[in-house]
């Protein structure tokens, strides 16, 4: 009898209401504006060949306790690294290098791992590689921006060679979630002590791919896994090649030269769809675009001023005008598809008498100058443009700038901007991760609030939504939260999110995960 029926019956109700739930932008993604998994690859892998993608942005890091970007994730994430568990397209928790688990207690997990396994280096996997991994993103010199999703954890313990048990500090909710995250890649132990700081640009995983080679800002590239434990990936191998241009992505699949494209602009939807040569993956995902606020920054700082902006920019003419109807309405911090979304919230909705009114009374009659920065991705400059220019409606002066991925991620998480674009992709599918990482003041930069957003009472609700058991009891926290941020307004909530991508006709077997993340496993090219 399997034992992965989550343990106590405290907790069953919980874990399936989390994880059945399905619901998607960038943490930030590159999801700009795409299902189906075939049970029938054969360990021989039938297919071979190359398999060329033609992605947007470059990968900024290829170590999963350092990476915060879906770009990055995508390289790695179930490629070259994999977790004690996974989740499916119905965000259902699977066996990964886990093969069975059980909760013990509320406070205690045990994992059966699964046997005759290597990392790539040759290195077997073991409980002591497990131990060695969570060691790793919890030791405070990794400084890994994930940290938080298992600082809970305060005891691995190895039972035996395929036996592990993760100790909490109290009873958490999410952890089967969490551990399905990029994050809990678990890493070969050799790797961590040759590269150390360098694993990143050395990656070692037990995935279906290993790691070739990187060219930055071109081409990274990875190779079959002849030794994969399960059933090898049917080519030989997967190149990523970083294509800024949005045509030019949408041609390369046209004319043969890559196998997919994303993000597909809202713009050349039509245009992949009408063509004879490709077609459209279209999926719902689990993210939310947003325009944020720098609250270190005047005049930001007030929140009259950021009700204001939210009041006078008509995000239901952007969720039309630049996103073409691609996703659906943002009325809360976090979309329907995630577990504890509060489905009563309505939103601002759109004003401009009543913008202007809190504008006077914040001091700021006349208006101001500001700036809203964004990366390279047309989408987020449309957004930025028609934001400019709704802004001028009240006197408010915009500048925007645009710039590279990586640098834009360094330059929000130090609190360089003022507005920005941006989005978040939930990889778990449960309120946790969209509240703490967004909104939680330990949260702030690199790990994800980039708003610098702080309220006291937030902070309070996120950490008791963390320690409660009960899903009915979660969900009224949630709720509470929510509506203060929505008070609050650190952001604009745009939409939530649609993944696009145009596929080859060539292309079969391939999906898109809620998350934002290629499954590449089964994909053929004929």
């Amino acid at each position: 009898m399997r034992r992965n029926r989550f343990g106590a019956l405290l907790f069953a109700g919980l874990l399936t209401l989390m994880l059945t739930l399905v619901g998607c932008a960038s943490e930030p993604s590159n999801s700009a504006d795409g299902q189906g998994n075939n049970d029938e690859t054969k360990k021989s892998g039938e297919a071979g060949g190359e398999l060329k993608l033609a992605v947007l942005s470059d990968a900024t890091k290829l170590d999963p306790h350092k990476g915060t970007d879906i770009p990055s994730a995508n390289v790695y994430h179930g490629k070259i690294y994999e977790g004690l568990v996974k989740q499916d397209k119905n965000m259902k928790v699977q066996p990964a290098l886990a093969t069975e688990w059980e909760q013990i207690n509320d406070k205690t997990w045990e994992f059966k791992l699964r046997e005759g396994v290597k990392f790539h280096d040759g290195t077997e996997f073991t409980a002591e590689a497990v131990k060695k991994t969570f060691e790793r993103i919890l030791d405070p010199e990794t400084a890994s921006p994930r940290k938080k999703l298992f600082e809970m954890i305060t005891e691995i313990k190895v039972v035996d060679q395929y036996t592990v048990q993760l100790k909490t500090e109290y009873p958490f909710a999410p952890l089967l979630s969490n551990l399905a995250h990029y994050s809990a890649g678990i890493i070969s132990p050799k790797a961590i002590e040759k590269h150390g700081a360098d694993l990143g640009q050395n990656p070692v995983g037990t995935g279906p791919f290993k790691f070739d080679s990187w060219t930055p800002g071109s081409q990274i590239k990875l190779t079959k896994n002849e030794n994969y434990w399960g059933d090898n990936a049917k080519v030989d191998s997967v190149v990523f090649e970083v294509i800024p241009e949005d045509s030019t992505r949408i041609a390369m699949v046209e004319t043969g030269q890559a196998h997919l494209a994303n993000p597909v602009p809202v713009n050349q939807v039509k245009r992949v769809e009408q063509n004879q040569d490709m077609k459209l993956n279209r999926s719902e995902g689990l993210g939310i675009d947003y325009l944020g606020f720098n609250l270190q920054k005047e005049p930001f700082d007030n929140k009259k001023v950021r009700q204001a902006i939210n009041l006078a920019v008509d995000t239901d003419a952007i969720l039309k005008g630049v996103y073409n109807n691609v996703g659906t309405e943002a009325t809360a911090p976090m979309g329907p598809g995630v577990w504890g979304h509060n489905e009563n919230l309505d939103g601002w909705g759109y004003d401009v008498e009543k913008a202007k009114q809190l504008l006077k009374e914040a001091g700021y009659e006349d208006g101001f100058k500001t700036s809203i920065w964004t990366n390279d991705n047309k989408a987020r400059v449309d957004v930025a443009e028609v934001v400019q220019s709704q802004l001028k409606g009240v006197g408010i002066d915009v500048e925007i700038k645009v710039m590279e991925w990586g640098a834009y991620l360094d330059a929000t998480a130090k609190g360089e901007h003022d507005m920005f674009v941006l989005g978040w992709s939930n990889m778990t599918g449960d309120a946790d991760y969209n509240q703490y990482f967004l909104f939680h003041s330990e949260a702030m930069g690199t790990p994800g609030n980039r708003t610098f957003f702080q309220n006291d009472r937030v902070d309070e609700l996120i950490d008791k939504g963390r320690e409660e058991s009960d899903p009915a009891k979660r969900q009224k926290i949630y709720n509470e939260a929510q509506k203060i941020e929505m008070e609050e307004a650190p952001m604009i909530f745009l939409r939530n999110d649609e993944d696009l991508v145009a596929v080859g006709n060539n292309v079969n077997g391939f999906w898109m995960h809620p998350a934002g993340i290629y499954m590449l496993n089964d994909v053929t090219v004929k």
